[in-house]
């Protein structure tokens, strides 16, 4: 299956629990990928000790996951792209609804 994961919250423990499902699914044999949006694209600072996303984040990026990040949104708070945040645009996020057999919202 063809997972497509829309983040665009900043809640730090939904963010959590998106990459951990990124992570279950990647381990399943799913090809995953992750669009980050609006506050979403902060979720490296937000993170805490009970609700690690940049770990999270890191494990699927390791495991040949692929992130994707708003680049206005990037833009907005004056943020470059990284691996774990990579500068991306509104036809990636397009693309990957079209691609993907199912899109996970959070």
């Amino acid at each position: 299956m063809k997972l497509g994961i829309v983040i665009s919250t900043s809640d730090i423990e939904a963010t959590w629990n998106a990459f951990r499902l990124a992570n279950f699914s990647k381990k399943e044999g799913d090809e995953v990928k992750v669009f980050l949006t609006g506050k979403a694209v902060d979720y490296e600072e937000k993170g805490t000790e009970h609700f690690p996303a940049k770990n999270e984040a890191e494990k699927f990026v390791s495991a040949g996951g692929a992130i994707l990040a708003c680049g206005t949104c990037l833009k907005l708070r004056n943020k470059p792209g990284d691996n774990l945040c990579p500068m991306s645009s509104l036809k990636d996020l397009y693309a990957l609804v079209k691609e993907s057999d199912k899109v996970v919202c959070f």
